[in-house]
């Protein structure tokens, strides 16, 4: 689950998830490891306004790039936990991490037209 090697939280599985919730970053989205390098595994755990508001399944719309020009646009099924929904990705491109919520009725959450954008470091 991510790279536990560079973890801010505990690497055990429940544990883990436990402390990103308890973070309370803004949106209810939080990112582990960071910073984020290029093919690297992150751990996404989004605990936001879909949630709160019961969705049935989360979907994290993903893409790569500047923040009004996305590439590489992925939608991953997030899997329910006690703590919130979370997905592992691989992080294949070297720009920038952006990412917005969706759930199955097609409601969004993009953190008020912002969405959520990370700086991706190139590992040196």
């Amino acid at each position: 689950m991510g790279d536990k090697n560079r973890s801010r939280f505990i690497s055990d599985k429940r544990t883990r998830l436990q402390q990103m919730r308890a973070a309370e970053y803004p949106g209810g989205v939080v990112v582990d490891p960071v910073p984020i390098t290029a093919g690297d595994e992150v751990t996404i755990l989004y605990h936001g306004l879909l949630d709160a508001c019961g969705a049935d399944q989360v979907w994290m719309h993903t893409g790569y790039g500047d923040a009004n020009n996305w590439q590489n646009i992925y939608d991953y099924r997030m899997e329910r936990t006690g703590y919130g929904w979370v997905k592992n990705i691989r992080v294949e491109d070297g720009s920038r991490l952006n990412i917005c919520f969706k759930d199955s009725a097609n409601n969004w959450d993009n953190n008020n037209g912002l969405n959520w954008s990370f700086e991706i470091h190139n590992g040196k």
